[in-house]
């Protein structure tokens, strides 16, 4: 399975409904996931860009690409922007292949 990396941002009416009633969204983020057959292994809160990250397992980008999809449509996010994440061996296995192809730049 293959590794997503979002972050999310609140809007400020979704923090207001937090404020007067706190609850646990990861626990939501993991119903999410497994319902599609993957897995959340990680929910945080941070300071910055981003309100949250999520790093999700989803057994391919359709499954992760409708979670993501649910999550956003449900108005409560301002922004929610997810990354495919690499592994080493995969990392290796695309720099071999780029040997391979032939790339021209611009002009030349």
């Amino acid at each position: 399975m293959t590794l997503y990396l979002s972050r999310f941002s609140y809007t400020p009416e979704t923090w207001a409904r937090l404020i007067g009633h706190p609850e646990d969204r990861a626990k939501a983020a993991q119903s999410y996931i497994e319902s599609v057959g993957g897995k959340l292994h990680g929910f945080w809160y941070a300071f910055g860009t981003h309100d949250g990250y999520n790093l999700w397992e989803a057994p391919d980008n359709v499954s992760m690409a409708a979670v993501a999809l649910a999550i956003s449509g449900g108005g409560a996010l301002s922004s929610f922007e997810t990354t495919v994440l690499l592994s080493v061996d995969e990392t290796l296995d695309a720099l071999r292949r780029a040997e391979q192809i032939q790339y021209r730049a611009p002009g030349e």
